[in-house]
């Protein structure tokens, strides 16, 4: 299906004054009424996401605008969307309550259910670990592991029940989780999958997403105290960062090849850039209300979110 591009050029200025950060932002419209949730761009320069509202897994070639939906099952309502080595879209779909794998050649899908005694589990999101498991978060209170050499799924309670959301790997290996409804980050024993709880210094903050730097510190978006947080392992050491603007709503966050950190803030409609170093935000608007990008990823000097609220990817390329 061809949509046309809508390309804007914009020199976008730092919020702390700094000299202006020249950028190229990109948007994709997708289907109306996919409602986009989680976006995952590929090696081969393609870039998949899950169109909620539909039912479908979409994929969208950069290059021509064309995108390509896949039928996931009756019921589905896809979450989370990773991509593996082998350039295969890896989904959490929390209506078919199943993680399902499509092939990037083929586009064949298979689905592995989870086990009985994790009925709907509010699948929310996955990342594979250094031995290639794929682990993922169920709001509802749980989390769990796909072997893919093995096809076995196991999961376990989360210790303080509803709200795993977000899930990251860091570079030493360790799979942490945070919890939205619990306000807790917490690090998984791969070996006999318990999970240890990390409670954040701020109270009730809402931690609903987590990435790790290259140095394996863990970078925390807060949706309910506006914040962004580091939390650094070797040292227990926390430290916070309110976004800027008035009752911000962090979202996603990302941690690029440079280390810098991305966010997506709902209140200020925008992208936000956090350069660790300076301690400074950079904002990228949207050019429509009510984007509401829900995910970001990305590849060398490209960040995607997903525009859930206008049916669009953006790219924004630095």
């Amino acid at each position: 299906m061809s949509h046309p591009l809508a390309l804007c050029l914009t020199l976008l200025l730092s919020l702390t004054g700094l000299s202006a950060l020249a950028a190229q932002v990109q948007y994709y419209p997708l289907p109306p009424g996919s409602g986009p949730h989680d976006v995952a761009p590929a090696s081969d320069g393609r870039v998949w996401y899950t169109a909620q509202r539909q039912g479908v897994l979409g994929r969208l070639d950069p290059q021509t605008g064309q995108t390509e939906q896949v039928p996931l099952g009756s019921g589905s309502a896809p979450h989370g969307v990773i991509v593996d080595s082998q350039g295969a879209a890896w989904v959490t779909d929390s209506g078919l309550n199943a993680l399902v794998r499509v092939s990037a050649e083929g586009l064949e899908v298979t689905r592995f259910p989870l086990p009985a005694h994790a009925a709907n589990a509010n699948l929310n999101t996955a990342v594979f670990d250094h031995q290639g498991r794929l682990w993922f978060t169920g709001q509802n209170g749980i989390y769990g592991r796909l072997d893919p050499a093995t096809q076995v799924v196991e999961t376990w309670s989360a210790p303080l029940g509803r709200g795993p959301y977000g899930i990251a790997v860091t570079p030493d290996g360790t799979v942490w989780y945070a919890s939205l409804a619990a306000s807790h980050i917490a690090r998984i024993e791969p070996s006999s999958g318990a999970a240890t709880v990390v409670q954040p210094p701020t109270a009730d903050q809402g931690a609903r997403r987590i990435w790790s730097d290259s140095q394996g510190n863990l970078w925390v978006s807060e949706w309910n105290s506006g914040q962004l947080s580091r939390y650094q392992p070797a040292t227990q050491r926390w430290q916070s960062w309110p976004l800027p603007g008035e009752r911000p709503r962090p979202y996603a966050v990302y941690v690029d090849q440079q280390d810098r950190v991305w966010l997506s803030d709902f209140t200020s409609n925008a992208i936000l850039r956090f350069d660790p170093e300076r301690e400074r935000f950079e904002r990228f608007p949207s050019d429509r209300a009510n984007a509401n990008v829900r995910q970001i990823l990305g590849r060398s000097g490209e960040l995607w979110g997903a525009e859930s609220g206008t049916d669009r990817l953006v790219v924004i390329r630095y």
